[in-house]
């Protein structure tokens, strides 16, 4: 029954971690507007992402006022990407830093107001690379190709067990922390109710032998 539900384990990881982690998504942008959308991501992951309007009428150009302002920037502050005015794009990185990497789109104001529509595709991890160039490229045949996608993944997956360790480590590290305040604060309170017990028990004490009752 142990071995039974190790393997279920085992398995709802691996479909965790080998599920695609990428973000693809169309959404509506109102003119004078920004909207950003987040992606977790660890330190040395390699991201991508690519971006495009989509033309109300395929027979005409895209007018300037459904052009859009894209940043991409991470927790810190720092940028990654930026581009003003434009109807496409595309941005690929690895991240220095693990934390939340913000991509952010922009239109201009526009009277009356305008919508525009953005297809916005964005990748992390091995689902970042391009296996199909890559076999291009090197002129390597499909088995090589295959191993190289599946080294890659193991790899991932090594890489996501250091960061559940590391998340785990962190979290008793804060248990430890939030015990100690707890159990301080907890003498703290006894010292302090056996203070006034005391100086009231001090006060009571002085008033009778003032009366003379003790």
């Amino acid at each position: 029954m142990t071995m039974i539900l190790r393997s279920a384990l085992v398995l709802v990881l691996l479909v965790g971690i080998l599920s695609p982690a990428s973000e693809s998504l169309r959404f509506e942008l109102q003119s004078g507007q920004t909207k950003c959308i987040s992606e977790d991501m660890k330190s040395n992951s390699m991201t991508v992402g690519k971006y495009h309007v989509v033309k109300p009428n395929e027979d005409h150009p895209l007018p300037d006022s459904h052009k859009l302002t894209v940043k991409v920037t991470s927790s810190y502050g720092n940028n990654y990407h930026s581009a003003e005015k434009v109807e496409s794009g595309q941005f690929a990185f690895t991240a220095a830093e693990q934390g939340d990497y913000m991509a952010c789109f922009w239109v201009p104001e526009h009277s009356p107001q305008i919508t525009v529509t953005v297809d916005f595709d964005w990748r992390t991890g091995v689902h970042a690379k391009d296996w199909t160039n890559v076999a291009k490229k090197g002129q390597v045949d499909a088995m090589e190709l295959e191993l190289k996608n599946l080294y890659d993944t193991v790899q991932s997956i090594h890489e996501e067990m250091f960061y559940l360790r590391e998340r785990e480590e962190e979290m008793q590290e804060l248990n430890k922390a939030t015990t100690s305040k707890m159990f301080w604060l907890s003498f703290l309170s006894l010292f302090l109710c056996l203070s006034v017990a005391g100086l009231q028990f001090w006060h009571l004490k002085s008033f009778f032998e003032k009366k003379k009752l003790i």
